[in-house]
């Protein structure tokens, strides 16, 4: 089946009792035994798995061509379940720019256990693989990352990972299975901020981590779940398996926005810098048409002329780019990322993150141009090779 069929068809089978087309929502925090104490029915406990929980992790593993999924109860808590699978004197290997509370969960929770980690600059294999040591265990993927939209090589950095005796995880959030599937690449486990584009609505909280073979790994997730507790309630999963029958035709619609909003930028005199991997001048461009398919995401950044306040101030005087954090969601928003990401933070001052929503481009462009309006060297001038593929 086609990704859109699978996001329409898997884990929402018509309800044996009343014939239900619209699943149902399972509320029940227990369910009852069996007269010999079996659970034949396969539930036994809320936290332990619940109807809606598993529909929504197979739909999930069927559309990133995985063996089994675990949800949770956002982002967040689906990385510190790839953390988790470390032990002390074990070392990770992590982007140097990525989210910034995927950082923070390796300096503030997984260092103080005991694990040693090193930030690298994922978009030079060479880096990666001076940073190997015997006692590292995981690598983790970011790509595109946050907020610069760098490129990382899958395929590279998975084998060199897997020739040191790692596990690779790969944060698929930003190009989700629609533009990228990590699997084919030999990754691991793929993580996700569900929250993002697969609940799309910002109006729900999840995240999910996707093992590409059964096993261990599978295995020790699953029981790290149900263990840890931090799973998503009824209405949660319900949420997210509804949005994501509309995941294709949402990501492709935001995309198709967000490649023209890139070549606008990219032209106008009071953008410094715009970072969006279908650009050709993007120095990630090649790999991205490589391992992504036939699209590039509807995330982007741009570098206003002039720094912090500059940045602001074109910020304060948009209209349809509601400033706000989060992506993914059906309304455009638009962040200073550097002040969101603290002390630590290696993203330019002058940047502003724009998550594209499903507005009329039209519309988006001209809040754009009003709020780019009266900046230093403000005007309109295009490349050209400035043309961003759709």
């Amino acid at each position: 089946m086609k990704l859109e069929t699978l996001s329409v068809r898997v884990g929402r089978e018509v309800e044996p009792t009343a014939g239900d087309v619209s699943p149902a929502i399972h509320l029940s925090t227990t369910f009852e035994r069996d007269v010999d104490g079996q659970f034949s029915r396969g539930y036994s406990y809320g936290r332990a798995d619940n109807p809606g929980r598993k529909a929504l992790e197979q739909c999930i593993t069927a559309l990133e061509g995985g063996h089994d999924a675990t949800a949770y109860s956002s982002g967040s808590a689906a990385s510190l379940a790839v953390f988790s699978l470390l032990r002390p004197g074990d070392h990770v290997i992590a982007p140097v720019e990525s989210y910034h509370g995927t950082a923070k969960q390796l300096r503030d929770i997984i260092g103080p256990m005991g694990v040693q980690y090193t930030f690298v600059d994922m978009t030079k294999v060479d880096a990666v693989r001076a940073a190997l040591t015997p006692a590292t265990k995981l690598v983790w993927i970011e790509t595109p990352s946050n907020p610069m939209l760098n490129l990382s090589d899958i395929e590279a950095l998975t084998s060199v990972a897997h020739g040191a005796g790692a596990i690779v995880c790969c944060d698929n959030t930003f190009a989700t299975p629609v533009w990228q599937r990590p699997f084919r690449f030999g990754v691991d486990l793929v993580m996700h901020s569900s929250t993002k584009y697969f609940g799309g609505h910002s109006d729900v909280m999840g995240g999910t981590v996707v093992a590409r073979e059964g096993g261990t790994l599978s295995e020790r997730l699953r029981d790290y779940q149900g263990t840890a507790g931090n799973t998503p309630s009824p209405f949660d999963c319900w949420l997210i398996r509804r949005s994501l029958t509309t995941l294709a035709c949402r990501v492709r619609a935001q995309t198709e926005s967000a490649a023209r909003i890139a070549e606008f930028l990219s032209g106008h005199k009071a953008v410094e810098r715009v970072f969006y991997p279908g650009l050709a001048s993007h120095r990630g461009h090649d790999i991205a048409r490589r391992q992504m398919q036939g699209g590039f995401g509807a995330m982007l950044s741009f570098c206003v002329r002039g720094g912090r306040d500059e940045a602001f101030a074109v910020a304060g005087r948009m209209k349809y780019f509601l400033r706000a954090t989060s992506l993914g969601g059906v309304e455009s928003l638009v962040e200073h990322r550097a002040s969101v990401e603290g002390p630590h933070t290696v993203t330019p001052q002058n940047l502003l993150r724009l998550s594209v929503g499903l507005e009329h481009v039209d519309d988006l462009l001209g809040d754009l141009e009003q709020a780019l309006a009266g900046c230093c060297g403000a005007g309109f001038s295009r490349p050209e090779n400035s043309q961003a593929k759709a």
